[in-house]
């Protein structure tokens, strides 16, 4: 975070919801990389093993946008960040489908993810009311 980051940011629950879908994507990708990660019979590889770090890689960046848009000061830029957030939510949600399709027991997991994301959506949309 920068150093002019609100004090308050961290309390709210659209943050703690983000790092806590940080946390689950990334659980999830180490699990299923142990499944996704060895070749097939064949020689080739996984393709579902990319979708692994695309949901890493999507929940890495809510916390940033989420900081932007507090930070912003212009509406216009503001709501920039917002329909990034919500574009990296849905590609996210998107991801973990893909993901369920691929032959792994970590694929138990995504539904959880899915369920937390949907969380995110509902406080996404109240916190927007705030800003």
């Amino acid at each position: 975070m920068t150093s002019n980051t609100p004090s308050n940011l961290s309390e709210l629950p659209v943050y703690k919801k983000a790092i806590e879908i940080l946390s689950l994507s990334q659980r999830i990708s180490m699990y299923l990389n142990h499944d996704l990660s060895g070749l097939k019979a064949d020689g080739t590889e996984d393709a579902n093993i990319y979708f692994s770090g695309d949901i890493i890689q999507q929940s890495v960046s809510l916390v940033p946008e989420i900081v932007n848009a507090e930070l912003e000061r212009y509406s216009e830029r503001k709501y920039k960040h917002i329909a990034s957030l919500r574009r990296l939510t849905n590609m996210l949600y998107k991801n973990s489908y893909r993901l369920e399709k691929s032959d792994s027991n970590g694929k138990d997991f995504l539904p959880i993810l899915r369920s937390e994301l949907k969380k995110f959506k509902k406080l996404q949309r109240s916190w927007l009311l705030t800003l």
